[in-house]
């Protein structure tokens, strides 16, 4: 038996007579004004952890916008004083249409397409981040056909392995990612930037959902040696700090990451400017979703499954890593969770798992509103309409007021693109 962690709420989350409110907003009256599924945002927790951000990393940060991404968005972390790291031509469009100037855009990705990259040059972004000798090719070609020389930096892979899932694993020598020191290919790479475009120095990605900081204290001491002699004017050290999404875990802050990296450049001697690029760390504990419990299914000396009404759609960290999630029930925030359950969704897979091992108060029962807290990265921006589900809205809660920022799908969505009726 066992409460919820406050620590895994939202910033401004408050709980009378067990009802869990988020800025300032009761959680089960949200669910019944704007149906289930529905993630819930407390505005207030993600612009301070912008502004956390800005204070970590002076030199510059930028919002890695795969962790959730829409326009509101987009504003918000502009606002806050960040740049945004865009990864593809999707993402890009998004946010130029928030209004986020093109100067404050990172360009990522593995594979950029050239009308991707066509777009990116005559929109005027930022920084290029190369990841591939190909994608060099590619510049050098758009460059003469006459768009504007690019500000670039050389996505370079460290060899080092972070302490995380296989799948989250960026930096080690196997990986899709990044272009090997290890082979003297990044040195190639830089001396082809260097005499095409405008080149600004390195970036290193070591994983996601890293929880040791040593990991990036590995990366710098690696990077350190290899940029000595290269005079860059940048060290961008990616993102891939860790939050804490279960009872037992906990997680560096942003303020102590941002220490950590600048000890660790400093006893490298670098002197370039250090810039860096949170996405979870930013906005997964903002937000929780809301379900509603449609079937209790209680198999005799094995388990007890709850279906709700979303699942893999909404959230598929659980299928694709085997993340672990709280669950709670809304109405009895700081009450015993002694029935222990596994909440699956509504799709027709039996992987179909939401939280695997569920503990909930003793009294759910159909129709009650179910809440997972930490799902405001990779959970929105992951979605599908698998199974044809229309895909939740999304609203910001922020002193007692609630702005739908993205509405729920609706089944002439599904439509849209469907050229044979």
């Amino acid at each position: 038996m066992s409460v919820l962690p406050r620590h895994l709420l939202p910033d401004n989350s408050t709980v009378a007579d067990g009802r869990l409110a988020i800025g300032g907003c009761d959680v089960i009256d949200l669910a019944v004004e704007y149906g289930t599924p529905l993630f819930v945002y407390d505005e207030a927790h993600l612009r301070a952890r912008c502004r956390e951000a800005v204070a970590a990393f002076p030199d510059g940060v930028a919002y890695a916008t795969k962790a959730f991404m829409c326009a509101a968005m987009a504003r918000l972390a502009y606002e806050e004083g960040m740049d945004l790291d865009v990864a593809t031509g999707g993402e890009l469009h998004i946010a130029l249409a928030a209004g986020v100037p093109p100067d404050r855009l990172v360009f990522h990705g593995n594979n950029k397409s050239l009308p991707e990259l066509r777009a990116a040059l005559d929109a005027g972004v930022g920084k290029i981040v190369i990841d591939s000798i190909d994608e060099i090719g590619r510049l050098e070609q758009l460059v003469a056909d006459g768009s504007p020389k690019p500000t670039v930096l050389i996505r370079v892979n460290p060899g080092v392995e972070a302490h995380t899932h296989e799948y989250l694993q960026t930096g080690v020598h196997d990986s899709k990612f990044g272009i090997s020191i290890v082979n003297g290919t990044a040195m190639e790479a830089i001396d082809r930037a260097r005499s095409s475009f405008d080149f600004a120095g390195i970036h290193a990605h070591v994983g996601s959902q890293v929880f040791d900081v040593r990991s990036f204290e590995k990366a710098v001491a690696v990077l350190g040696k290899f940029a000595a002699p290269l005079s860059i004017e940048e060290l961008s050290i990616g993102g891939g700090l860790g939050v804490a999404y279960v009872e037992g875990e906990s997680a560096p802050t942003i303020t102590e990451w941002g220490e950590t990296v600048r000890r660790a450049v400093d006893a490298t001697g670098i002197e370039a400017r250090i810039t860096a690029e949170p996405g979870r760390a930013i906005v997964a504990q903002s937000a929780v979703t809301l379900y509603a419990v449609g079937t209790i299914k209680e198999i005799q000396g094995v388990r007890t499954y709850v279906s709700v009404d979303g699942g893999m759609s909404d959230n598929p960290r659980p299928v694709l890593y085997g993340s672990g999630y709280e669950a709670f029930m809304p109405r009895s925030t700081d009450a015993d969770r002694p029935m222990h359950i596994r909440v699956v969704g509504k799709h027709c897979e039996s992987g179909d798992v939401v939280v695997r091992d569920g503990t909930v108060p003793a009294d759910l029962e159909v129709g009650d509103t179910l809440a997972t807290p930490v799902t405001g990265a990779y959970g929105h921006s992951m979605g599908s309409n698998y199974n044809m589900v229309v895909r939740p809205p999304v609203v910001f809660v922020k002193d007692g007021e609630a702005t739908e920022v993205i509405r729920r799908e609706t089944y002439d969505d599904l439509l849209i693109r469907d050229l044979s009726l």
